[in-house]
């Protein structure tokens, strides 16, 4: 499909599914990526909508590295381990070493 006939959400997947396997991004760095730098809240509701999709939206958390999303994944810290399985480390749904893990798709693509 042409990137010119996706919906922002299937944008935001396109940009998700490119996130380095032990590698974070935030809501804004794909917004700002795709050019809609106020609407990080949008790239959240498309992460809680990207169930069945194959998107690693355990990937994408807030500006802060905070796991604010992990309420909408099955089980309690499914986010969490997921992460954790890929390396990163997390403490109080806080990314540790933040900026040593964190994917810039601006810079990246």
């Amino acid at each position: 499909m042409k990137p010119e006939t996706l919906n922002f959400f299937d944008k935001v997947y396109e940009v998700a599914k490119q996130i380095p396997f032990g590698r974070v991004t935030s809501y804004g760095a794909i917004a700002t990526y795709l050019g809609a730098a106020k609407s990080s809240r949008m790239v959240g509701y498309a992460m809680n909508g990207s169930s069945g999709k194959d998107v690693p939206a355990h990937r994408v958390v807030n500006r802060k590295g905070l796991l604010t999303g992990k309420q909408h994944f099955d089980g309690t810290n499914l986010m969490q381990q997921l992460l954790e399985s890929e390396g990163i480390k997390v403490v109080d749904n806080q990314i540790q070493d933040f900026e040593s893990v964190f994917w810039n798709p601006s810079e990246e693509l």
